[in-house]
Protein backbone atom coordinates (compact mmCIF):
# COMPACT_ATOMS: atom_id res chain seq x y z
CA UNK A 1 0.00 0.00 0.00
CA UNK A 2 1.15 3.27 -0.87
CA UNK A 3 1.35 5.71 2.06
CA UNK A 4 1.52 9.45 1.89
CA UNK A 5 2.27 11.30 4.88
CA UNK A 6 1.68 14.95 5.12
CA UNK A 7 4.04 18.11 6.60
CA UNK A 8 1.15 19.66 8.94
CA UNK A 9 1.63 23.42 8.37
CA UNK A 10 5.36 22.99 6.52
CA UNK A 11 7.73 21.84 9.26
CA UNK A 12 6.14 23.41 12.44
CA UNK A 13 8.70 22.65 14.74
CA UNK A 14 11.41 24.16 12.54
CA UNK A 15 9.87 27.48 11.80
CA UNK A 16 7.15 29.28 12.30
CA UNK A 17 3.94 27.39 10.80
CA UNK A 18 2.49 27.83 7.36
CA UNK A 19 5.08 30.60 6.59
CA UNK A 20 7.65 30.07 3.92
CA UNK A 21 10.52 29.57 6.07
CA UNK A 22 7.99 26.48 7.39
CA UNK A 23 6.89 25.54 3.67
CA UNK A 24 11.01 25.42 2.68
CA UNK A 25 12.16 22.93 5.71
CA UNK A 26 9.66 20.84 4.55
CA UNK A 27 10.41 20.85 1.05
CA UNK A 28 13.93 20.12 1.68
CA UNK A 29 13.51 17.25 3.96
CA UNK A 30 11.58 15.76 1.03
CA UNK A 31 8.07 15.38 1.85
CA UNK A 32 5.96 14.82 -0.72
CA UNK A 33 2.85 15.96 0.64
CA UNK A 34 2.54 19.31 2.56
CA UNK A 35 -0.55 20.78 4.38
CA UNK A 36 -1.51 24.48 5.06
CA UNK A 37 -4.89 27.00 5.81
CA UNK A 38 -6.10 29.60 3.65
CA UNK A 39 -8.13 32.44 4.89
CA UNK A 40 -8.95 36.24 3.40
CA UNK A 41 -7.54 39.44 4.62
CA UNK A 42 -10.11 42.19 4.31
CA UNK A 43 -8.92 43.29 0.62
CA UNK A 44 -10.13 39.73 -0.05
CA UNK A 45 -6.20 38.45 -0.41
CA UNK A 46 -5.20 34.49 0.44
CA UNK A 47 -3.45 34.23 3.24
CA UNK A 48 -2.07 31.04 4.57
CA UNK A 49 -2.77 30.74 8.40
CA UNK A 50 -4.39 28.41 10.70
CA UNK A 51 -5.95 30.86 13.49
CA UNK A 52 -8.89 33.07 12.89
CA UNK A 53 -6.37 36.08 14.92
CA UNK A 54 -2.58 37.19 15.54
CA UNK A 55 -2.76 35.70 19.64
CA UNK A 56 -0.30 33.11 19.19
CA UNK A 57 2.60 34.17 17.28
CA UNK A 58 2.06 38.55 17.97
CA UNK A 59 0.30 39.69 21.28
CA UNK A 60 0.03 43.46 19.62
CA UNK A 61 -1.48 42.86 16.73
CA UNK A 62 -5.66 42.52 17.76
CA UNK A 63 -8.65 41.89 16.00
CA UNK A 64 -9.17 38.69 13.33
CA UNK A 65 -7.00 37.92 10.09
CA UNK A 66 -10.28 39.11 8.36
CA UNK A 67 -10.11 42.92 9.23
CA UNK A 68 -6.36 43.58 8.42
CA UNK A 69 -5.20 44.04 4.74
CA UNK A 70 -2.26 42.37 2.86
CA UNK A 71 0.13 45.33 3.16
CA UNK A 72 -1.00 45.63 6.96
CA UNK A 73 -0.49 41.66 7.61
CA UNK A 74 3.03 42.63 6.01
CA UNK A 75 3.75 44.17 8.65
CA UNK A 76 2.92 41.49 11.65
CA UNK A 77 6.06 39.45 12.88
CA UNK A 78 4.69 36.38 13.72
CA UNK A 79 8.65 34.25 13.63
CA UNK A 80 9.82 36.20 16.61
CA UNK A 81 8.16 34.63 19.43
CA UNK A 82 9.40 31.16 17.64
CA UNK A 83 13.15 32.24 17.81
CA UNK A 84 15.18 34.92 17.42
CA UNK A 85 16.44 33.41 14.06
CA UNK A 86 12.88 34.21 12.28
CA UNK A 87 12.79 37.38 13.71
CA UNK A 88 10.78 39.71 10.91
CA UNK A 89 9.09 36.93 9.54
CA UNK A 90 5.41 37.94 8.14
CA UNK A 91 2.57 35.18 6.91
CA UNK A 92 2.70 34.60 3.48
CA UNK A 93 0.25 34.36 0.88
CA UNK A 94 -0.80 30.95 -1.16
CA UNK A 95 1.08 33.26 -4.13
CA UNK A 96 3.91 33.20 -2.67
CA UNK A 97 3.94 29.58 -1.41
CA UNK A 98 2.43 27.96 -4.45
CA UNK A 99 5.62 29.79 -6.31
CA UNK A 100 8.47 27.66 -4.15
CA UNK A 101 6.29 24.38 -4.19
CA UNK A 102 7.34 21.90 -6.41
CA UNK A 103 4.49 20.42 -9.06
CA UNK A 104 5.00 17.27 -7.84
CA UNK A 105 4.88 17.86 -4.11
CA UNK A 106 0.81 17.34 -3.39
CA UNK A 107 -0.32 19.99 -1.09
CA UNK A 108 -3.62 19.79 0.91
CA UNK A 109 -5.34 22.95 1.12
CA UNK A 110 -7.37 23.64 3.82
CA UNK A 111 -10.40 26.20 3.90
CA UNK A 112 -10.38 27.49 7.44
CA UNK A 113 -14.14 28.59 6.87
CA UNK A 114 -15.20 27.95 10.32
CA UNK A 115 -15.60 29.83 12.54
CA UNK A 116 -15.51 33.33 9.97
CA UNK A 117 -17.07 32.24 6.94
CA UNK A 118 -15.11 33.85 4.02
CA UNK A 119 -18.02 35.24 1.44
CA UNK A 120 -16.57 33.79 -2.17
CA UNK A 121 -13.23 32.45 -0.75
CA UNK A 122 -14.02 29.53 -3.05
CA UNK A 123 -13.39 31.12 -6.25
CA UNK A 124 -10.43 33.13 -5.29
CA UNK A 125 -8.68 30.16 -4.50
CA UNK A 126 -9.81 28.53 -7.50
CA UNK A 127 -8.82 31.46 -9.36
CA UNK A 128 -5.66 31.40 -7.56
CA UNK A 129 -4.65 27.76 -8.55
CA UNK A 130 -5.36 27.98 -12.02
CA UNK A 131 -3.44 30.89 -12.01
CA UNK A 132 -0.42 29.07 -11.33
CA UNK A 133 -1.22 26.19 -13.19
CA UNK A 134 -1.50 24.10 -9.77
CA UNK A 135 -4.95 22.34 -10.62
CA UNK A 136 -3.19 18.57 -10.23
CA UNK A 137 -1.62 17.32 -6.83
CA UNK A 138 -3.84 18.62 -4.96
CA UNK A 139 -6.48 17.90 -1.84
CA UNK A 140 -8.95 20.87 -0.99
CA UNK A 141 -10.11 20.16 2.74
CA UNK A 142 -11.91 21.84 5.30
CA UNK A 143 -14.46 21.22 8.11
CA UNK A 144 -17.31 23.68 6.30
CA UNK A 145 -18.54 21.19 3.61
CA UNK A 146 -20.61 24.10 2.47
CA UNK A 147 -17.52 25.56 0.78
CA UNK A 148 -15.80 21.84 -0.32
CA UNK A 149 -19.80 21.87 -1.94
CA UNK A 150 -18.96 25.32 -3.76
CA UNK A 151 -15.25 24.60 -4.37
CA UNK A 152 -16.35 21.28 -6.30
CA UNK A 153 -19.03 23.04 -8.54
CA UNK A 154 -15.56 24.97 -9.52
CA UNK A 155 -13.93 22.02 -10.26
CA UNK A 156 -15.37 18.98 -10.02
CA UNK A 157 -11.80 17.11 -10.71
CA UNK A 158 -10.04 18.38 -7.91
CA UNK A 159 -10.33 16.11 -5.32
CA UNK A 160 -12.07 16.77 -1.96
CA UNK A 161 -11.03 15.77 1.52
CA UNK A 162 -13.84 15.71 4.07
CA UNK A 163 -12.58 17.12 7.63
CA UNK A 164 -14.12 15.50 10.84
CA UNK A 165 -13.32 16.63 14.22
CA UNK A 166 -16.43 15.16 16.28
CA UNK A 167 -17.16 11.60 16.82
CA UNK A 168 -20.39 11.59 14.59
CA UNK A 169 -22.16 8.16 14.25
CA UNK A 170 -21.62 5.80 11.07
CA UNK A 171 -19.29 8.88 9.33
CA UNK A 172 -19.44 6.88 6.41
CA UNK A 173 -22.60 7.03 5.89
CA UNK A 174 -22.50 10.92 6.15
CA UNK A 175 -19.83 11.05 3.61
CA UNK A 176 -21.91 8.38 1.37
CA UNK A 177 -24.68 10.53 1.49
CA UNK A 178 -23.73 13.88 1.85
CA UNK A 179 -23.42 14.92 -2.13
CA UNK A 180 -19.91 15.51 -2.39
CA UNK A 181 -17.80 13.11 -4.29
CA UNK A 182 -15.11 12.97 -1.94
CA UNK A 183 -11.35 11.53 -2.36
CA UNK A 184 -10.74 10.93 1.41
CA UNK A 185 -12.07 11.88 4.80
CA UNK A 186 -9.46 13.34 7.29
CA UNK A 187 -10.95 12.33 10.85
CA UNK A 188 -9.48 13.17 14.25
CA UNK A 189 -6.68 10.77 14.88
CA UNK A 190 -7.82 9.78 18.41
CA UNK A 191 -10.48 8.19 17.61
CA UNK A 192 -9.86 6.65 14.38
CA UNK A 193 -10.30 3.05 14.20
CA UNK A 194 -11.10 0.21 12.27
CA UNK A 195 -14.77 0.12 11.47
CA UNK A 196 -14.29 3.66 9.54
CA UNK A 197 -11.04 2.76 7.90
CA UNK A 198 -12.60 -0.42 6.62
CA UNK A 199 -16.53 1.14 5.81
CA UNK A 200 -14.81 4.49 4.09
CA UNK A 201 -12.71 1.89 1.76
CA UNK A 202 -15.82 0.05 0.88
CA UNK A 203 -16.30 3.57 -0.55
CA UNK A 204 -13.03 3.82 -2.29
CA UNK A 205 -12.13 7.02 0.28
CA UNK A 206 -9.05 7.30 1.23
CA UNK A 207 -8.44 7.58 5.37
CA UNK A 208 -5.89 10.45 6.80
CA UNK A 209 -5.91 11.26 10.12
CA UNK A 210 -4.80 14.47 11.95
CA UNK A 211 -2.37 14.77 13.66
CA UNK A 212 -0.11 11.90 14.22
CA UNK A 213 2.82 13.13 15.79
CA UNK A 214 4.02 9.85 18.02
CA UNK A 215 5.48 7.43 15.90
CA UNK A 216 4.08 4.54 17.79
CA UNK A 217 0.50 5.97 17.11
CA UNK A 218 1.41 6.28 13.60
CA UNK A 219 2.47 2.51 13.43
CA UNK A 220 -0.71 1.66 14.68
CA UNK A 221 -2.77 3.43 12.58
CA UNK A 222 -0.74 2.58 9.50
CA UNK A 223 -1.35 -0.88 10.50
CA UNK A 224 -5.05 -0.50 10.88
CA UNK A 225 -4.83 0.53 6.98
CA UNK A 226 -4.98 4.37 6.72
CA UNK A 227 -3.55 5.88 3.57
CA UNK A 228 -1.21 8.27 5.48
CA UNK A 229 -1.11 11.19 8.23
CA UNK A 230 -0.56 14.35 8.62
CA UNK A 231 2.28 15.13 11.14
CA UNK A 232 4.27 17.84 12.72
CA UNK A 233 7.04 15.36 13.26
CA UNK A 234 9.53 15.00 10.27
CA UNK A 235 10.67 11.55 11.24
CA UNK A 236 6.83 10.95 10.33
CA UNK A 237 6.21 12.93 7.56
CA UNK A 238 9.17 12.30 5.58
CA UNK A 239 8.60 8.76 5.69
CA UNK A 240 8.04 6.86 1.88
Amino acid sequence: MLVLNFAHRGSLTEAPENTLPAIKKAIEHGARAIELDVQLSRDNQLVVIHDHNFRRFNSTAKGLVKDYTLKEIKTIDVGFTFSEEFTGVSLATLDEILEICPLDTILNIEIKNIPVIYDGIEVLLYNCLKNHNRLNNLIISSFDHEALQKFQTLAPDIPIGLLLYYRILKPWTYAKNCGLNLYSIHPLQSWTDKELITESKKLGLKIYPYTVNDKERYKELIDLGVDGVFSNNPEIFTLP
